[in-house]
């Protein structure tokens, strides 16, 4: 069988998490990657067969999008021909990992796809969401990468097509212990601006990550440290708590360690104030902005969050055996491909 499996790069959780499942992936049959977008910090450690810059996130550094420079990197026409020429058909299973451009060629060329990831459980009304749906932001999970069939991952099986998280081994296997110090990932923020807000609480030593740090720093009760797959595994593996943003993939990991979780979503993305309602429903700490009151907010968490625990190591195996052996009735295509492959 051959596999085209398009991967997001937008963000660090879908290369973590294309580089756990490749290697399963790889039993079933030749895998090809389509990498789209250039937001993550972390390296895919696997030839990559097609590569497109696609559409990019870009930050203000105070925890907010950059609209536009996201419209300024837009390349409409570029984006159009890759659509064109991505030779979809040439594939007996495609995978999309929340990716534009695949999703589009498969329409336009009459190919079934698969969106397997976190947006994916975004097809189901049963996904959480925030008091507040943003009509544009429901939108654009649900029609961003269109596919055939959706298998999604989230923090809890909401449907009959959604799984765990995919948690890679390190974190599975890891013995967690806590060296009393916090966590910070916050991506959208500038170095400057976590320098500000988190150097004000002396008593709590922090290890901040930053896209900007190139190497490990240290700075009064701050640790610098870069954007780095390992140092990041070992922090949080060592940490009492994470604050971070209202990614998946992150708190996915800190819930399977049993860490304690301060999610602040980044303005205006929807998928993020979904996630954060999703946690708030599980009694995670869950703030809207870093504003005046953030000290009272950070000291309750210290002292009072809530610490759940949450055992995702069978997801890997479950959603991939969801995917290679459908229920017939929804997935009959599938089921032909592989008795034929």
């Amino acid at each position: 069988m051959k596999i085209l499996y398009a991967v997001q790069a937008t963000g660090n959780g879908h290369i973590s998490r294309a580089m756990e499942l490749l290697p399963h992936l790889k039993r079933y049959g030749q895998v090809d990657i389509f990498l789209s977008g250039n937001n993550s910090h972390l390296r895919l450690d696997a030839p990559v067969t097609y590569r497109s810059k696609g559409l990019s996130l870009y930050y203000k550094g105070t925890g907010s999008l950059n609209y536009w420079q996201m419209m300024r990197e837009l390349k409409p026409l570029r984006i159009r021909k890759e659509i064109m020429e991505l030779p979809v058909e040439k594939y007996d299973l495609v995978l999309n990992d929340f990716e534009h451009i695949t999703a589009a060629a498969c329409s336009r060329k009459g190919v079934h796809s698969v969106n397997f990831g976190h947006q994916a459980s975004f097809a189901s009304p049963f996904s959480p969401r925030p008091l507040q749906k943003s009509m544009i932001g429901e939108f654009v999970l649900k029609n961003y990468a269109k596919a055939d069939r959706y298998l999604g991952l989230h923090f809890k099986k909401y449907d009959d097509f959604i799984f765990t998280p995919v948690i890679k081994k390190k974190i599975r296997e890891a013995v967690p212990v806590d060296l009393q110090y916090v966590t910070v990932y916050l991506p959208s923020w500038s170095e400057a601006q976590l320098i500000q807000i988190f150097s004000a609480y002396k008593d709590i030593p922090f290890e901040v990550f930053c896209h900007e740090v190139k190497e490990i720093k240290r700075f009064s009760n701050l640790t610098l440290l870069p954007v780095d797959g390992d140092l990041f595994n070992q922090s949080l593996i060592y940490c009492t708590g994470i604050i971070t943003g209202g990614g998946f993939e992150t708190p996915a990991e800190a819930l399977h360690l049993g860490k304690k979780i301060m999610t602040i979503p980044i303005k205006n993305q929807y998928e993020q104030q979904c996630n954060a309602a999703a946690l708030a429903e599980m009694a995670i700490t869950r703030l809207n902005a870093i504003d005046n009151n953030f000290k009272e907010h950070l000291y309750t968490w210290m002292n009072e969050g809530k610490v759940l625990q949450m055992d995702y190591s069978n997801s890997i195996g479950e959603s991939l055996d969801h995917l290679f052996n459908p229920p017939v009735a929804n997935n009959r295509y599938l089921r032909e491909l592989i008795a034929v492959n």
